[in-house]
């Protein structure tokens, strides 16, 4: 446990701020098994729109370096060729 006063806020703010990010990456992470599952079961049209909410999802927690730049477009790029390839 913090002794200090600032490190009291500081375990505060820390905690704060870990939930955002655990919020954040949850959305990512789900939007992408959403996409994922709609392309298992052959939906092209469903699993686009998903994309674009996945996507979303994605740069927000770039945004707010939750996730990886680079690993977010390694991400988005994947999923968008998964899709490309349903024809």
């Amino acid at each position: 446990m913090p002794i200090t006063r600032s490190a009291r806020k500081a375990l505060r703010s820390s905690q704060r701020k870990r939930n955002f990010n655990m919020e954040r990456k949850d959305k990512a992470v789900g939007a992408v098994k959403a996409v994922k599952k709609l392309i298992a079961s052959g939906n092209k049209k469903e699993a686009v729109k998903a994309l674009h909410v996945a996507q979303k999802a994605l740069d927000k927690a770039v945004k707010h370096n939750t996730l990886d730049r680079n690993a977010a477009s390694r991400k988005k790029s994947r999923l968008a060729k998964m899709i490309k390839k349903l024809g």
